[in-house]
């Protein structure tokens, strides 16, 4: 058997595509010239590496045998007599509660006090539920009918006079004509200073 696959089992192309990629021509290509850019590294970067290539150097060209041989000592801290004092205050305490006795305790007996309203509660209840008791058993049938009479108050003569002022006063201006005015001139007068004033002037 054939390991080729037969032509009906390959993808079909479509015609569209298919007329594009039979007519196309390598003459409507258009020249075109290629500009490769480089760019260099900055400032930052070169002193990067410098000082990563540095690093590498010392590591890789390290030399063990030019260790010097050290002592370590270890110094243990003594505790304050503070400390001291406080580490056995704690020790007495937990040894206290282990060795409680529930059977050193003493029999105690509850009493349970009630404390009774003063005489003012007493009072000031009684009012509240009087007061309670008139609202909730109030009968609206004990009420009379009443009907209610609109006073009108007239306005007093000082009113009706202050009023017609307003009035005239308010068609004196609205009717008011500039035409009526009097044409007038206006005279200037300088005073002239005295003599006395002169003097006083000299002399400041």
């Amino acid at each position: 058997m054939s390991s080729e696959a037969a032509v009906k089992d390959l993808p079909k192309v479509d015609s569209v595509l298919k007329e594009q990629l039979e007519g196309f021509s390598p003459d409507k290509l258009k020249k075109c010239d290629t500009t490769e850019k480089t760019s260099l590294p900055t400032k930052e970067d070169v002193e990067s590496e410098k000082q990563h290539d540095y690093l590498m150097n010392n590591i890789t060209g390290f030399r063990a045998d030019k260790l010097k041989r050290t002592l370590t000592s270890e110094k243990i801290a003594m505790p304050t007599p503070s400390d001291v004092a406080a580490e056995k205050k704690a020790q007495a305490h937990l040894q206290a509660v282990e060795g409680f006795k529930p059977s050193s305790l003493k029999h105690a007996d509850t009493k349970e006090k009630i404390v009774l309203p003063a005489k003012e509660d007493i009072e000031t209840e009684k009012t509240h539920q009087s007061i309670f008791q008139g609202v909730t058993g109030f009968d609206k049938s004990q009420m009379r009918h009443t009907e209610t009479e609109e006073k009108v108050a007239l306005p007093v003569k000082e009113d009706i006079d202050a009023e017609k002022g307003q009035q005239a006063l308010r068609h004196g201006i609205e009717g008011f004509n500039p035409q009526a005015l009097k044409k007038t001139e206006t005279t200037e007068k300088n005073v002239l200073p005295t003599k006395e004033v002169i003097e006083q002037e000299k002399k400041a």
